[in-house]
């Protein structure tokens, strides 16, 4: 295998801030001698999640075996994911900045299934894959993504099931989304539907989309992490890593 240098477009602060978490929870569970220190640990982890590169290449690459860089990131991913903020804290957090409206938004992470894996079939995308649904700011900063569900579940039914919808009308927050959630109630606000609408409800729509589409870029930003390009781990494990994505998202947005 050959190497070569590469440089990682992260800051130091959030290299800092995984090394911090790794180091207090070696302390907690008094594990001190591995073979990488917290600081090397964490970089392996950011070079996983950022890069998307296998566990083979990032073994090689800090010179430990296969299965220790899976423990390594699995580790990481878990610490990080329960620091993802909760649900009832994103929308207080919302609140409080006084934002005018909030963006919900589904999006789709592709896996590595065969055809005949129809629950994690999405018919919208036409691709294997988990839905997460994520709530943003109006400038498309993320605040807060939902576990994971099989891809052939539909944006509105998984809202349902994160209890989304319930918790947005208890907030009081206006929130925007898609037609994939009509029907969720007056407190979510989606475009009209059908053909030869009147010049009003045209009008309304482009509004609604100028409103929404800064919102939808928090997607883009989470899969700027190229490990959510095509996962090829255990479709289960979708929601973690895009909560622990969300994490270090946020530190580098400060």
């Amino acid at each position: 295998m050959l190497f070569y240098r590469a440089a990682l477009p992260l800051s130091s602060q959030t290299l800092s801030y995984l090394a911090g978490v790794l180091r207090r929870h070696r302390a907690a569970i008094r594990s001190t001698r591995r073979r990488l220190n917290p600081g090397q640990q964490a970089m392996l982890v950011l070079v996983y999640l950022r890069k998307g590169e296998t566990f083979a290449e990032i073994a090689a690459g800090f010179g430990v075996g296969t299965a220790t860089a899976w423990r390594y990131v699995r580790e990481s991913v878990d610490l990080l994911a329960r620091r993802s903020p909760r649900l009832e804290q994103a929308l207080c957090a919302a609140k409080r900045t006084g934002y005018a409206f909030v963006v919900l938004d589904g999006t789709l992470i592709p896996i590595d299934r065969l055809a005949a894996d129809r629950p994690f079939y999405s018919g919208k995308h036409k691709k294997h894959g988990m839905n997460i649904q994520v709530i943003a700011a109006p400038d498309g900063t993320p605040l807060w993504t939902s576990g994971s569900l099989p891809g052939s579940v539909h944006d509105l039914k998984a809202a349902r099931i994160w209890g989304i919808i319930r918790r947005l009308k208890s907030a009081d927050l206006v929130t925007l989304a898609d037609k994939g959630y009509i029907g969720a109630g007056e407190h979510v606000r989606v475009p009209y539907k059908g053909k030869n609408k009147p010049a009003s409800q045209k009008s309304a729509n482009s509004a609604h989309a100028k409103l929404r589409g800064p919102g939808e870029r928090a997607n883009a930003q989470l899969k700027a992490w190229r490990i959510l390009r095509k996962l090829r781990c255990c479709p289960l494990r979708a929601g973690q890593l895009v909560k622990a994505i969300l994490v270090l998202q946020l530190r580098e947005a400060r």
